[in-house]
């Protein structure tokens, strides 16, 4: 066992507010070279990835010419994003969005590029992941599903809206039934009977993800104690290199913050932030933190074995 705590969650006491941009931002040359020695140097691998890993693998909740293709109605409304929480949409037309979006990004079987280059470039290392993303692509893509941790859920389930229980239920029975019943051209379920109910208590339900006190986390809590566990029972010498993606300042205590706490209370720990928009390090972590300030296809293309 460690002698060292590996905490995962930021504390005020330990995480000072100043970063650093990088004076001058290594070329994409030079960063593969580095995370390349840093990879060959260590014995564990944590990846921790934000929504700019699948917007940058070709799911950017933010692409326009996407939504328009996928729901044309929606987009003659006026609407532009993905992102709908909280828009006033009456509840065939919202069904629809789901059911069409969740289909898209999370059910996919096609191999996804970046994702696949990303498992290949930690190959056979010991590795665990954590993400804030709820769209499975790291167990479509050649992860291990016991290995990664979803925080913030799982669009592959769907709960109850009150909760009535701690209960949830596959998403896809659900979105079957509203796909088949969808208007394309309306962007509303034609058949009421096809939105979902509760089936404990009839209530409204919703994606299994974190938006409020509500959210049912029980089935990721398992994941996220086998990954403690992992980081714990390091040996106290292992080098531990994090390798954070995509993780910006929309939720920045579900990955960006605790992966800096991770490092800084852990002596042999080095982190890698792979981010176009936000690369800054903090100061504190000097030569263990490398600011990779490009996208992350850039970087992993080069390092497959």
């Amino acid at each position: 066992m460690s002698t060292a705590p590996r905490p995962l969650a930021p504390t005020a006491s330990s995480t000072p507010t100043p970063t650093a941009s990088p004076a001058s931002p290594a070329s994409a040359t030079a960063a593969r070279e580095t995370v390349r020695a840093w990879l060959a140097e260590a014995d564990r691998v944590l990846i921790a990835a934000g929504a700019g890993l699948s917007a940058a693998a070709g799911y950017d909740y933010g692409d326009t010419e996407r939504f328009r293709e996928l729901l044309p109605a929606l987009y003659r409304l006026g609407l532009r994003s993905r992102y709908l929480f909280g828009a006033p949409l009456p509840a065939d037309m919202m069904w629809g969005y789901w059911a069409v979006h969740i289909d898209d990004i999370r059910y996919g079987s096609e191999p996804n590029r970046l994702y696949r280059a990303l498992r290949e470039s930690v190959g056979d290392r010991d590795h665990g992941v954590m993400t804030s993303n709820v769209d499975a692509l790291f167990a479509r893509n050649g992860f291990e599903a016991d290995r990664v941790f979803t925080p913030q859920g799982d669009y592959g389930r769907l709960q109850c809206t009150v909760p009535c229980s701690r209960e949830t239920w596959p998403s896809r029975p659900f979105l079957d039934a509203i796909l088949a019943a969808y208007d394309r051209d309306t962007g509303r379920v034609a058949d009421p009977r096809a939105l979902p109910r509760c089936p404990r208590c009839g209530a409204d339900v919703f994606p299994n993800v974190r938006v409020g006190p509500e959210f049912v986390d029980d089935a990721y809590l398992p994941a996220g104690r086998r990954l403690v566990r992992w980081l714990d029972d390091a040996p106290a010498d292992s080098a531990l290199l994090v390798v954070e993606i995509g993780a910006g300042f929309n939720t920045p205590g579900v990955i960006r913050r605790p992966m800096e706490n991770l490092v800084r209370h852990t002596p042999r720990a080095r982190l890698v932030r792979i981010n176009p928009a936000h690369p800054d390090v903090p100061w504190d972590l000097g030569a263990r933190a490398l600011s990779v300030p490009f996208g992350a296809d850039l970087l992993l293309d080069g390092l497959r074995p």
